[in-house]
């Protein structure tokens, strides 16, 4: 059992701080690299390497026409480049420049970092639970919608 000396929020309401929380981290993040929150989500998913517009559209939950545009603002900036899926050439994948691979680093540690900052007084135990308890609805959310998320 997990004991605290604040009150213990509904959890909703808990998961919609921690959403509007996380949001402000980017939100900073994004302004100390002139980017928008998005472009910083966007650098920040093609990190590990190259991923594919429905893959992208899922995971930032926009439209394509949406997704569309925020690729092309940031392609503009030189920090993204289409190319096609060598596996399926009608498939268009994104993938970061040299300079969107630093702005992208930089950003993702930097969002990593603050995060695991606000979480630095839990005691491990509470880490790992939280952890899991996150990983199992992020996972039961992408079971229901078929990998949606």
């Amino acid at each position: 059992m997990v004991t605290t000396k604040e009150p213990v929020l509904p959890l909703t309401h808990a998961l919609v701080r921690l959403a509007h929380l996380v949001q402000q981290v980017f939100g900073e993040v994004s302004r100390e690299h002139d980017l928008t929150p998005q472009q910083a989500q966007l650098l920040c998913l093609l990190v590990d390497g190259p991923v594919g517009m429905g893959e992208l559209s899922r995971a930032l939950h926009l439209e394509k026409s949406s997704l569309t545009g925020l690729v092309d603002r940031a392609e503009k900036r030189g920090l993204v480049a289409r190319t096609r899926d060598p596996g399926d050439r009608r498939v268009c994948l994104i993938e970061l420049t040299p300079e969107g691979t630093r702005v992208g680093v930089l950003a993702h540690e930097e969002v990593a970092r603050r995060l695991e900052t606000l979480a630095g007084d839990l005691p491990h135990e509470h880490r790992d639970l939280l952890a899991a308890a996150i990983g199992g609805l992020l996972t039961a959310h992408a079971t229901r919608d078929g990998g949606a998320s």
